[in-house]
């Protein structure tokens, strides 16, 4: 092989070039990679909520030793513990041996719901020789795509004797589907010459669950009837028991590899459950000496509002009790504190080209994505990270062999986007955003690399170091 030249070896010495985790990682490492990548898929096939999520990150810490935490509680250095909010948000925690006003807390935050077609309160009507339940999406979609494709109901629902059920059809084998009507392309003139916001509206997006009428000629709306009565021998329910449910239709999709290579996974709830899952593994899997906390909240999807969102006082309340039981100044403690707000970002794809400015945009398969700031046009909504901070996370994941790449959500004026960053930042916390690229965000079937997956729980284990 022919000697580099200056010119060659001043480029490499001094040129930035993102690399290909798969590239570059070994036999052994791609091994991990895949390992890792099938623990992910069946939390994601078990976590299609975030009710579900929270209750399968609990058993999870469960099998490690974590036991549960609630405010007032003794701590010490060594205890392994999980927080629940309200059954739809948990968090697990190491307390760590070093001096917690020095060192602050290691903040790994993610969130665990996802884009969703909710139902409503007074939802279930008969029309057409079938029965629709009436929804009220969730999130930022395009309601185009969640049409005519099989759905899985999840949730919860408080019968008028204060008994909670869980309910989840769709997922196992011989469970029947649930399923939202699309016109046919014959009749389909007028609806696709409109504007793609407008080809579905709110309003058209009902569930179809029946269409069996009961067999008796004295009532009305039998379709509707025979649905309740099924619903009242399975679950105990009357129509009244819609009023106090929480219930979602949600991709009855399973998480499958993509490629003949396998490298890919297509998934329902990648956004955020890719950094989640991580996150808690990582807290889980690894002893720090420092104070780690896997935050894994709701509601980021609308703002995170509410009790159970980033917003709630919940969070800072947990982190002063700690503080507390550790008989730290708070004050002391926030501002020493670091989180990596670990959220998706979009990967760059192809196909759409006039969105991303390349340079700026992740890779598939180029590791996990460092966003300086998010938000909209002038970083509107961000947090925006220093450079010493990020310096400093740069330094920790240079030094464990982390494979990582920087990014933005697409170009300057193109659009942008949140997370619960500024909320953390908010509390004089040094926050910078970490996460896995995604394409198809938002999508009911969304694409990531599994080697990407690997490289977010690679640099959340050398943050906590």
């Amino acid at each position: 092989m022919a000697e580099k030249s200056k010119g060659q070896k001043l480029q490499e010495k001094l040129a930035y070039k993102k690399k290909n985790y798969y590239e570059v990682a070994s036999a052994e490492e791609k091994k991990e990679i895949f390992a890792f990548a099938e623990d992910y898929k069946a939390f994601l096939d078990a976590a299609k909520t975030e009710r579900e999520a929270c209750a399968v990150s609990v058993e999870a810490a469960k099998k490690k030793g974590f036991t549960e935490y609630h405010f007032g509680d003794k701590l010490k250095a060594g205890d392994k513990k999980y927080f629940i909010n309200r059954d739809k948000s948990v968090v697990v925690f190491r307390v760590g041996k070093k001096n917690l006003e020095e060192d602050g807390f290691r903040l790994i935050a993610s969130h665990i719901d996802a884009p969703r077609i909710d139902i409503k309160q007074v939802p279930l009507y008969e029309e057409g020789g079938m029965c629709y339940l009436k929804t009220h999406y969730y999130g930022g979609i395009k309601k185009y795509q969640w049409t005519a494709i099989p759905l899985a109901l999840h949730g919860a629902v408080v019968l008028k004797d204060g008994k909670k059920v869980e309910i989840s059809v769709g997922e196992k084998k011989d469970d029947p589907v649930f399923y939202i009507t699309d016109l046919l392309p014959h009749l389909g003139g007028e609806q696709m010459s409109g504007k793609a916001t407008s080809i579905i509206t709110g309003e058209q997006l009902n569930v179809v669950v029946g269409g069996l009428p009961y067999e008796d000629e004295d009532v009305s709306d039998k379709i509707k009837l025979s649905v309740l009565n099924i619903l009242n021998k399975q679950y105990g329910m009357n129509e009244e028991d819609f009023l106090s449910a929480e219930l979602s239709a949600v991709p009855a999709f399973p998480a499958k590899d993509v490629g003949f290579d396998r490298a890919l996974i297509a998934a329902y709830g990648h956004d955020d459950r890719v950094c989640a899952y991580p996150a808690l593994r990582a807290v889980l899997d690894m002893e720090s000496e420092h104070t780690v906390l896997a935050m894994l909240v709701d509601k980021e999807e609308i703002g995170s509002e509410g009790t159970t969102g980033m917003q709630c006082k919940v969070y800072e309340d947990l982190m002063e009790e700690i503080a507390i039981a550790l008989g730290a100044n708070f004050r002391k403690v926030r501002f020493a504190s670091k989180c990596l707000s670990s959220d998706v970002t979009a990967a760059y794809d192809p196909n759409f080209p006039s969105v991303y400015e390349k340079s700026n945009s992740a890779i598939v398969s180029y590791g996990t994505a460092l966003c300086k700031f998010t938000g909209a046009r002038g970083k509107s909504g961000s947090s925006d990270a220093s450079a010493e901070f990020v310096g400093e996370v740069r330094a920790a994941f240079d030094k464990e062999g982390v494979i990582w790449q920087t990014a933005e959500l697409g170009k300057v004026d193109a659009g942008g986007g949140g997370t619960v960053a500024k909320f953390i930042a908010n509390m004089n916390i040094d926050t910078v955003d970490l996460g896995v690229p995604v394409i198809s965000m938002h999508a009911p079937y969304e694409v990531v690399s599994k080697a990407d997956v690997y490289s977010n729980y690679k640099a959340f284990l050398a943050f906590m170091k």
